[in-house]
Parts: structure tokens; sequence; C-alpha cells
């Protein structure tokens, strides 16, 4: 049944790969748990109890609870697959809430920690393309596993747009600046592909496809150069990104195109990224706040 499910979410669900592996990932750790703690491997057969000592049992090996809330999304949906296609007439997970947790504050790198980076000179061939990476991660907001899967035929210089595949493979298209497309203009001419990766436009130095193992350490140790944050993962990037242009005076509607986002509560986490700028506007602006001064 779990094969069933993951060409479920590839063909019918049209999921990415990177996500239909989260999902494998999830479903085989639930699975090995079952199968040494029920000495069964039929995991239809699982209840309730199990699905809280599974959730006993991450907690005891210190997983972060963000990961176990993963998991049991991950189980949510095997499960109502299951029902759905009538293997079940009832979900183990229907009173199963997810743990309750505070996110750690995601903090942005500054537009000055941004303009130091780009100051940096490339000393070898590689910095080229790491500098390149961060660059198009920064100038774009997208995310890692979007860099990765980007096709060489999606990137119009000309035109000045590419196209980006994201989560659940929606398309959306994203501005490129004169900046960025000189750069990719550049590689694009020296970049040197294996044969059966021409497709992808951002390839490693063997001239195969980018790993995103690959793009998370080159921004973490580049943008360790200009910032002392202890977060410089990709992530950050697109977080810098839009609270950047959010900053700048962009609409939090176009910023959610550009993101990708499904619903604009996922793009308004941002607007709260940089309180002081607004307490700047409301002492500059508002009539009270300047009767006070």
């Amino acid at each position: 049944m779990l094969k069933k499910f993951l060409e479920h979410i590839e063909l019918e669900k049209r999921y990415s790969p990177h996500t239909i592996t989260s999902y494998r990932k999830d479903l085989e750790d639930f699975h090995l748990f079952y199968t040494l703690t029920e000495g069964s491997e039929k995991l239809w057969n699982a209840d309730k109890k199990v699905i809280r000592n599974f959730i006993v049992y991450l907690s005891e090996r210190k997983i972060a609870k963000r990961s176990i809330n993963r998991k049991l999304s991950s189980l949510r949906s095997y499960f109502l697959f299951l029902l759905k296609i009538g293997e079940i007439s009832v979900s183990p997970m229907e009173s199963i809430k997810s743990l309750k947790f505070y996110a750690e504050k995601q903090i942005p790198f500054s537009q000055d920690e941004m303009n130091d980076f780009q100051k940096l000179t490339p000393i070898k061939e590689s910095d080229f393309l790491s500098q390149l990476i961060i660059e198009t991660l920064y100038q774009t907001g997208m995310r890692k596993a979007e860099l990765c899967g980007l096709r060489y035929d999606h990137v119009d210089l000309s035109g000045q747009e590419m196209k980006i595949i994201g989560k659940g493979n929606k398309e959306r298209v994203i501005p490129i600046s004169d900046d960025l497309a000189g750069r990719l203009q550049s590689y694009q001419e020296n970049r040197k592909p294996l044969k059966g990766s021409e497709i992808w436009f951002f390839i490693n130095s063997k001239g195969k496809k980018l790993g995103e193992k690959f793009v998370y350490s080159t921004v973490n140790n580049y943008l360790g150069m200009v910032s002392a944050k202890k977060k410089k993962g990709p992530h950050i990037l697109r977080h810098s990104f839009a609270t950047h242009v959010l900053d700048n005076g962009a609409e939090i509607s176009k910023v959610k195109k550009l993101l990708g986002h499904s619903s604009l509560a996922s793009t308004q986490v941002y607007t709260t990224a940089n309180i002081e700028q607004l307490k700047k506007v409301f002492n500059n602006a508002h009539p009270r706040a300047k009767d006070k001064e």
C-alpha cells in the first residue's frame, strides 16, 4: 500500500520529487517502528495507540517537534488515502493533534550584509558559481529545491524572466534584474554539462545537476564571510528577499506570487520581520506621534 500511495502523490497529485522523498522517508520511519513494535508490516491495522507510541518514541530520540509534526502530516495523508480506497474504515489519525511549539525566529540578512556579500571578489572559478547561486536565491526568492530543479529552457535571459516549478508542480514566472541576467549570461556561456544533464540550468563542477546539500553548504559557507548570524541557509535568503522587497514598498499580494505561496497568510509572516522600520514610518507620519515629539 505504501508503494500505491507514493504512486498516487506522484502521478495524480503531481507532487515534486523533493516532497515525495520526504513522504517516503517519513512513512518508512513509521513502517520500521511499526514492524519492530507490533511484529507486523500491515500498516493499515495501526491504531491511535500505535501513533501515540510513535510520537513518544520520536520525542525520546530528541527529534524536533517540527519534524515530528511533518511525519504526522505524512501519516494523515497516507491513512486518508487508505480511507478513500476502502482499505480502512476509520483513520487512526482522526484525533491525533500536532505538537505545539514556538518556532525559532528567522532573522533575515540585512541589506548591508547582502551588499557586503556582493562586493566579494571571486578568487577561483568555483567562487563565481557559488556567488551566482546565492545571488539567484536572494534576487528571486526561490527555494533551494527550485533552484536545483531549474530547467535550462525555463530561463529567458533576453526577456529577463524565469519559470519556476514550485510545490505541487505549480508554475510561476519571476523577473530577473539586469545585474542577475548579466551574471547568468556569463555562466551560461561557460557551463559544460554532461550528457543527460543539459536540461538543468545549474550544474556542478562535474557537469551534473546541482545537489541540495551542495547548495546549502555553499550558502552557509560564503555568507559566513559577511554575517555572524547562526542561521545562514538558503531559506534565510528567501526570507531576506521577501523582507527587503516589502520594506522597499512592494505590495504583499505581488510578493505572494513571487514566492509561490498558496495563501496570503504565509507571506504575511514577513511583514512583521522589520518592526523597527514600521515604528519609524509611524513616528514620521502619524500626527499624534509628531505632536509627542
